[in-house]
């Protein structure tokens, strides 16, 4: 049985997967951490009765026993709580968006080091996985693509984590050549995007979106759009963390992708 500490279980989406932790057969919820809430336990911060989960104000309190840290903290303190659970021989699995490709770079270089292993993903939902696998394929036959990441008015940053991911990723299958530069571009530069990984990104924050992602592939006098679209509850994400969760301490090294994970357990 695998041992589980859940940052951010008081969290949006971590309270949740803490709770699928908790109920599942195979796993156990050994700690949790939460600034808000250090010092108690966490069925009772939840508003309910105690269940016996200790919750630390910080990862580096909350690791003893712990096999496989998850992470749904904050993009400030994702990257310290990741390498710091890789420093004590820790297995992560990562759903906080806000790294970059030097980071995972860093990420990737340590864990290595350690023997360890480290699953990130910008979007944990199963579809969303199957969307970035596609999104993947078409990259081969279609170099001509621009990205449209869609979110709530208040989410801090930009992109967002899945269309980051997907533009990195893309990335490692070519980069699209612009027929106009960016620096060449009349009137305002700003209106083509931000230039993520050599793909034209476009952010934009309006309420009732939580998170859409869209991939925009063109020839000419034909056009191939793949779009992933997130609803309001935090549900679709549970079930990819946890099966992130069973196969990260299988691994060394950094997995990036759930569909890298899903693509790997089938074979």
């Amino acid at each position: 049985m695998l041992s589980v500490c859940v940052a951010g279980a008081t969290g949006w989406t971590g309270r949740p997967v803490a709770e699928a932790v908790l109920a599942s057969d195979d796993l156990r919820l050994r700690s949790a951490v939460s600034r808000s809430a250090a010092g108690k336990d966490l069925g009772e911060v939840w508003g309910g009765a105690a269940n016996g989960v200790p919750v630390s104000g910080r990862v580096d309190e909350a690791l003893d026993g712990v096999d496989v840290l998850v992470d749904y903290t904050s993009h400030d303190a994702v990257l310290g709580n990741v390498l710091t659970a890789i420093g004590r021989g820790v297995s992560v699995v990562i759903g906080t968006s806000g790294l970059g490709a030097d980071d995972f770079a860093r990420i990737d270089a340590a864990a290595r080091e350690a023997g360890v292993g480290v699953a990130a993903a910008g979007n944990f939902s199963l579809t969303a996985a199957m969307a970035q696998a596609a999104a993947l394929l078409a990259a081969r036959y279609l170099p001509n693509r621009e990205i449209i990441d869609y979110a709530k008015a208040g989410k801090p940053d930009a992109p967002s984590g899945t269309a980051r991911e997907l533009a990195e990723r893309l990335a490692e299958v070519n980069t699209p050549a612009l027929q106009v530069p960016i620096g060449e571009t009349s009137g305002y530069a700003e209106a083509r995007g931000a230039t993520v990984a050599g793909t034209q990104v476009h952010s934009v924050r309006l309420p009732s979106f939580v998170v859409s992602t869209e991939v925009v592939f063109a020839l000419p006098d034909e056009r191939l759009v793949i779009r992933h679209d997130a609803g309001s509850t935090p549900a679709p994400y549970v079930a990819g963390t946890l099966l992130a969760v069973r196969a990260v301490t299988g691994h060394t090294g950094l997995v990036r992708g759930l569909d890298t994970l899903l693509l790997m357990r089938d074979r």
